[in-house]
């Protein structure tokens, strides 16, 4: 069987979900201020933060097994 995984696992929308509410209303002028913006946010946040969003791949991973590697829904 041939599984084919989602390009973008849960952790992923845990992370970009957190990271679109810390951009919201804020501008930059230049491409290295939003990097050093989003590397101070993604250093600021607890080891938990990280370890919520790895743990929501691990029922998602199951039921995207068990469902004969089809595409699994939310």
């Amino acid at each position: 069987m041939n599984f084919a995984l989602p390009d973008l696992a849960p952790s992923d929308f845990h992370l970009f979900l957190h990271m679109k509410s810390f951009m919201v209303g804020q501008n930059f002028n230049e491409d290295d201020e939003v990097k050093k913006a989003i590397s101070a946010w993604l250093q600021s946040q607890a080891s938990s933060f990280y370890d919520e969003g790895i743990q929501k791949v691990v029922p998602r991973y199951d039921k995207y097994l068990n469902n004969g590697g089809n595409y699994v829904e939310k």
